[in-house]
């Protein structure tokens, strides 16, 4: 059974329909890439997935439950977690109490300490911990802030252009981080510009255009489609 499923949804802001008819389904376990040329609908299908946008119709299940009408924090409760592109961490706290403010609410004492050691050591900012997080390069606070999205381990996290703004190194070492991640059993859905990492993570590719799922496949088949390379270069014809 899928892990997420979304049926039917649609969402128009005035006259505009911005979420489509879309029929999507996650399966638990895989990363899942979502592309598309700018005003696709990307970010609005996320803030319907995380409960931040009521679709005007539709459905969306997680893990076989009906969660349409759910706040989301009872999404997050359920196990979905996000990380957004803009870094939501405390800038005047350090990288190692970030970490704990995330992981206090479920972790204490020794438990807690051992944890966020491991999450440092995962992040590659085991020599940052003490620095205030305002001080980090742009690369670690996205790192920092996948740390605190995966620290409570949900079930599927939504990563929201991840890459942004990173160097192609910064970028390959969180596709790694990424890929270990779902190593440990975490389901991904990123959504992403850079092909170079949606080739390096992506077990599947989810082309959307014009707020309608235009495609879906492996990186290869979606790379290989003449009428994906015509939208991302403009010249898509509404008929195609």
């Amino acid at each position: 059974m899928a892990l997420l499923q979304l049926r039917g949804l649609n969402k128009h802001f005035g006259g505009l329909h911005v979420t489509n008819q879309v029929n999507l389904s996650f399966e638990t376990g895989e990363i899942h890439c979502l592309i598309g040329p700018n005003g696709a609908g990307k970010s609005t299908l996320f803030r319907l997935i995380l409960g931040e946008y009521a679709p005007g119709s539709g459905e969306i299940f997680f893990a076989g439950e009906n969660i349409t009408a759910l706040k989301s924090f009872a999404r997050i409760a359920r196990g979905l977690s996000v990380k957004f592109q803009v870094p939501g961490v405390f800038k005047g706290l350090s990288v190692r109490q970030n970490l704990e403010i995330a992981l206090q609410r479920t972790r204490h004492g020794a438990e807690l300490d051992q944890e966020i050691d491991r999450l440092l050591a995962f992040l590659g900012l085991e020599a940052e911990q003490k620095q205030t997080a305002g001080n980090l390069s742009h690369g670690q606070k996205q790192w920092l802030e996948i740390g605190m999205a995966t620290s409570l381990k949900p079930r599927m996290l939504l990563l929201d252009e991840p890459t942004a703004g990173m160097s192609p190194e910064e970028t390959f070492q969180t596709g790694e981080m990424v890929k270990r991640l779902n190593a440990g059993g975490m389901t991904v859905l990123a959504i992403e510009h850079d092909m170079a990492f949606v080739r390096q993570v992506a077990q599947r590719v989810t082309v959307l255009h014009l707020g309608q799922v235009f495609a879906q496949g492996s990186i290869d088949d979606i790379v290989a489609d003449e009428r994906v390379a015509a939208i991302y270069l403009g010249q898509a014809h509404h008929h195609a």
